[in-house]
């Protein structure tokens, strides 16, 4: 099976470098192309390209909100039901878009995460590290790191926020219904996206966390975080 994936990924980056000599691309590598055709091959997670900066002016997104929270790192055409792990269609839309961040559509079968900011993040992983959890992926961005989880509904979401005393506003939950920018995605307000912990290799699926084993960790370091308002800063 992996040998047919490798083929099928040398074709679509044939595709792309054919396409990039004749003029056709602007030019950039084929590195989001790449991690979108992984992410949905290899780990059978699906995706779909984010909306991106507006075309000559970095700092605003794509998007017709002037006053976008996230600019360039969210869905919008297509839109989040559009995320597949179809690689014809991923090859398309990278091929066309290759600059677009690469959006990981949270929740059903795919993985969830929760994030906290990034100042909190790592005394977060070693308190859950010394308590011997086995932990997942973590994706990183300069502001913020996700810890990708197992799906989880909104009820057992609920169970096990009721039980905490206090929830700081700076901690994000992405389930049913959300995104996440994966690497190596540019980031908001710069720098790029990055695996702070690599999903691990290996011909089976991804070995994810329940969120019950990390929510109290998570709680505990970003009630101390500074700025922990209700602005989302990816």
């Amino acid at each position: 099976m992996r040998e047919i994936l490798g083929r099928r990924l040398q074709r679509l980056r044939s595709s792309w470098l054919s396409l990039r000599s004749s003029g056709r691309t602007d030019g950039e590598t084929p590195a989001l192309l790449d991690a979108a055709l992984h992410c949905a091959t290899a780990l059978r997670w699906p995706v779909l390209p984010g909306v991106g900066r507006a075309a000559g002016d970095g700092t605003r997104c794509a998007c017709p909100d002037p006053d976008c929270v996230v600019p360039g790192a969210h869905p919008f055409d297509p839109g989040l039901l559009a995320a597949t792990t179809d690689a014809r269609m991923i090859g398309w839309w990278w091929t066309n878009r290759p600059t677009a961040p690469v959006l990981l559509a949270t929740g059903g079968g795919a993985p969830c995460a929760v994030s906290l900011p990034a100042v909190a993040a790592p005394g977060a992983l070693a308190r859950l590290d010394a308590q011997g959890l086995r932990l997942g992926p973590v994706v990183a961005t300069p502001t913020r790191w996700s810890l990708l989880v197992r799906p989880y509904s909104l009820e057992r979401l609920g169970e096990l926020l009721y039980a905490q005393d206090h929830v700081p506003s700076c901690l994000r939950f992405h389930g049913e219904g959300g995104y996440l920018l994966l690497p190596p995605s540019p980031a908001y307000g710069g720098g790029q996206v990055r695996w702070e912990r690599a999903p691990e290799a290996g011909g089976g699926a991804v070995w994810l966390p329940e969120v019950g084993t990390v929510v109290d960790a998570l709680v505990e370091a970003s009630s101390g975080a500074p700025g922990g308002g209700s602005r989302l800063a990816y």
